[in-house]
């Protein structure tokens, strides 16, 4: 069974937590795609949901299966958000941001009264870093903001090559709120909470992809079938 199977299972798990009249945070990825595909299809039979996207592609394939979406202006407490992971740790720890969604993705998750991740197995790691962590920061000042990274992540007792993200044509990647991306090459993070206040320090960083206290479950998919971290229901 391949990964995208296995992320089409954990999808289904998460669907079937969805309750009449509920407020929900859709996710942005390729998991999370296949849950606002099956939502689309409860919706289309009657099922009454009000969403909120965390990303503008997500917001687009919402729409056109017919999703009832909100804004968080409108509908600022969230029942469920559902959402992927670039990794996760066994202590529900985090990172995202692959998709370059990661600041709407935490204030929508922060919004809500539960995150559940949803992913294949691969996933899961004993310990945050070998994904490379996003760093969102404003185009201003970027080599100031770039040298204050390095300083916050030195600091908290991680070391790696810091990466201005680019799209396949070579051009600067622009976030949906128009910032730039820093991955962080770590290759491990011993202590994501120490990393995660440091660069909370830094001027010009908008958000950093750390999930820490966020997510009260997760789903993860493999070729055994369904295992579930903490708790989901």
């Amino acid at each position: 069974m391949n990964a995208d199977e296995l992320k089409k299972q954990a999808a289904a798990r998460a669907i079937d937590l969805v309750r009449p009249g509920m407020r929900l945070g859709l996710g942005t990825g390729s998991t999370a795609k296949h849950f606002v595909d099956l939502l689309g299809v409860k919706v289309a039979s009657g099922f009454d949901v009000l969403c909120v996207a965390t990303s503008e592609v997500t917001q687009a394939q919402a729409l056109s299966l017919g999703i009832p979406m909100s804004t968080l202006d409108e509908t600022p407490e969230l029942d469920l958000t559902v959402d992927g992971a670039d990794e996760l740790d066994p202590q529900l720890r985090l990172i995202k941001g692959g998709g370059a969604a990661l600041l709407r993705e935490k204030i929508v998750a922060a919004a809500s009264a539960r995150m559940i991740v949803i992913a294949d197995d691969g996933k899961l790691v004993q310990r945050l870093g070998r994904f490379p962590l996003p760093i969102e920061v404003v185009p201003f000042g970027l080599e100031a903001t770039r040298r204050a990274v390095v300083a916050a992540i030195a600091a908290s007792g991680a070391a790696g090559d810091l990466v201005l993200r680019r799209r396949p044509d070579g051009e600067v990647l622009l976030t949906d709120g128009g910032h730039y991306i820093l991955d962080a090459h770590l290759g491990a993070i011993a202590e994501p909470e120490r990393l995660a206040q440091a660069l909370n320090m830094v001027p010009g960083v908008v958000e950093h992809g750390l999930f820490i206290g966020l997510a009260s479950g997760a789903i993860l998919a493999g070729a055994d079938g369904l295992t579930i971290l903490g708790r989901v229901e």
